[in-house]
């Protein structure tokens, strides 16, 4: 008997108060809503299990002023909107994105994640959270922007001076 009981709130109760807790509202899917107890732990729990063996790569380009200066300008081009430039406020985008998107060169950046973690995060983006995959930009450009988040704090001035150039404006 206790093992029906067990089986009918395993089965039947919980999946049904998962859905009238929904249904009714109480999860909001609003950007200003705050996360549900344990989100985040679930959320960088199956990240970490998605990245798996990936965080192990190695970055195969040198961290060459050519490099560092194309990874620049792919991250103005493609990521700059969410994760900020140096010196400069946040994006209206950024600001109303949840999770909100880390700005990579305020505080560590992405210099204590491991080359193979970003080029991952890069390659294949990260599901709800806002963070798109960028699967079809060629895999050198792809280790480019790695390279260069990588060596976020010390930049050679050519790239600095790419990086701080004002954010064009929306079309």
């Amino acid at each position: 008997m206790f093992l029906v009981g067990l089986l009918v709130g395993c089965f039947v109760l919980f999946p049904l108060g998962v859905f009238l807790f929904v249904k009714l509202g109480f999860l909001s899917l609003a950007t200003t809503a705050k996360p549900l107890p344990g989100e985040a732990f679930l959320a960088q729990t199956a990240l970490a299990a998605s990245i798996g063996s990936a965080q192990d790569r190695s970055d195969p380009l040198a961290a060459s002023d050519e490099n560092l200066l194309a990874g620049a300008r792919e991250y103005r081009e493609h990521c700059a909107v969410c994760h900020g430039l140096p010196g400069q406020p946040k994006t209206q985008i950024a600001a109303g994105m949840f999770p909100k998107a880390p700005q990579l060169f305020e505080g560590h950046g992405v210099t204590d994640d491991s080359e193979g973690e970003t080029f991952w995060k890069v390659s294949n983006g990260i599901r709800l959270s806002g963070m798109p995959g960028f699967p079809n930009l060629p895999e050198q450009e792809r280790w480019q922007v790695t390279t260069m988040l990588r060596h976020a704090d010390k930049l050679p001035q050519p790239v600095e001076t790419e990086l701080r150039q004002p954010a064009e404006p929306s079309r």
